[in-house]
């Protein structure tokens, strides 16, 4: 018998709960020995407890192997929500993504998104396209250190350092907001190498990473500057670097140029969606929140509020995030059969979900899916 693994269990909100329910059908059908940890997440806890990742959500996440997360749902709040919070805590709280305060709470700093293209998609940009995206976790612009209205110390301060800021000085602090863009050299350092690895690893040819340090001197400089030591100890593997926006016009124009790409949080998190609209879209999006002791898997797409209920939303994204997880379990074998039979699925044609031109419901797919197991 093998090992009987906990995994944590996070539906969150909207189709995340539904398509987690269609993951499960292929997850039961395999040979895991697993048990599975419901946890609490997402905008139904933030409106009745004024937290989205409960503390008894954190100290699950602290005990299980790896975790699958459905989706949440991220908008503003009522004025009867917020004085209902208000209430419960005594003080007016801003809401902050549960999913990017796991991320940083965790160390998950990998983000890593396969997109691939699976013959016999309709929506395949170009057959056989296979890139992976390596996206910085924890930093950058999603590091949450915000200002809005910018306090006078910080303004003081600003005036003091920065030339460019002095456009700004008179202004108002109510007037306009910062966002600190913050990239340290740990950071970027470990997810570069996490890409180089996985290319050494899998047998690919070339990282690229993704930049504007062009205009972004600093923060994007540093990234750069990172990268290219890290490259030194791939002497094997091809370095490329390219500018953000001109990579959106190379991806489209002729993706089969590139293999591994890496980024910081917000470019990767840009790239990582065109990406997966070359393969199919969100519906086939899977990611690994990855740190060095816990992964939490999820598909790219949000929880859909106008869908919830309808079963229709396609859950190969988060069948796919579940065969990560797998891997990352190193139940190779197992993630292989998922793969397999997902593969066979799409190119048989015979069950499609409405992305697809279909009109088969989220849990046919994942019965489908299912049965074809080997």
């Amino acid at each position: 018998m093998s090992k009987k693994y906990q995994i944590g269990w996070l539906p969150g909100d909207g189709v995340g709960v539904e398509v987690l329910e269609a993951a499960k059908l292929v997850l039961d059908k395999l040979d895991f020995n697993a048990e599975y940890v419901h946890g609490d997440i997402g905008w139904e806890f933030w409106c009745k407890e004024g937290d989205a990742l409960p503390q008894r959500t954190i100290d699950l996440l602290n005990r299980v192997d790896a975790a699958m997360f459905g989706a949440i749902t991220s908008k503003p709040m009522k004025q009867a929500e917020q004085e209902l919070v208000t209430e419960l805590r005594g003080k007016s709280l801003i809401y902050r993504s549960p999913i990017v305060r796991m991320r940083q709470l965790f160390d998950l700093y990998v983000c890593l998104r396969p997109c691939k293209g699976y013959p016999g998609n309709p929506l395949n940009f170009k057959e056989n396209i296979d890139l992976v995206v390596f996206r910085e976790n924890t930093e950058d612009l999603y590091a949450g250190v915000e200002f809005s209205p910018v306090p006078d110390e910080l303004r003081e301060t600003l005036t003091k350092l920065s030339k460019p800021f002095g456009a700004f000085k008179d202004l108002n602090g109510a007037d306009y907001a910062v966002s600190c863009k913050v990239n340290t050299r740990k950071g970027s350092a470990r997810i570069v190498r996490a890409a180089f690895e996985f290319a050494a690893k899998h047998g690919r040819k070339k990282v690229t990473v993704v930049h504007k340090a062009n205009v972004v001197r600093a923060a994007d400089g540093l990234f750069l500057e990172m990268a290219k030591e890290v490259a030194k100890d791939y002497p094997n593997i091809i370095f490329d670097e390219a500018n953000v926006d001109a990579i959106m016009m190379w991806l489209l124009k002729n993706p089969f140029n590139y293999d591994v790409l890496v980024a910081p949080n917000l470019y990767g998190d840009i790239v990582s969606d065109l990406c997966a609209q070359l393969v199919g879209g969100l519906g086939f999006g899977c990611s690994g929140n990855i740190g060095d002791k816990l992964g939490v898997f999820e598909p790219t797409h949000g929880s859909a509020p106008k869908y919830s209920g309808m079963y229709k939303v396609n859950p190969i994204a988060t069948i796919l995030s579940a065969k990560q997880m797998l891997e990352w379990l190193g139940e190779i074998e197992l993630a292989n059969k998922v793969e397999a039979a997902t593969a066979a699925v799409i190119k048989e044609g015979k069950v499609r979900t409405y992305d697809m031109g279909g009109s088969n419901t989220t849990l046919e797919m994942g019965k489908a899916i299912a049965e074809k197991l080997a």
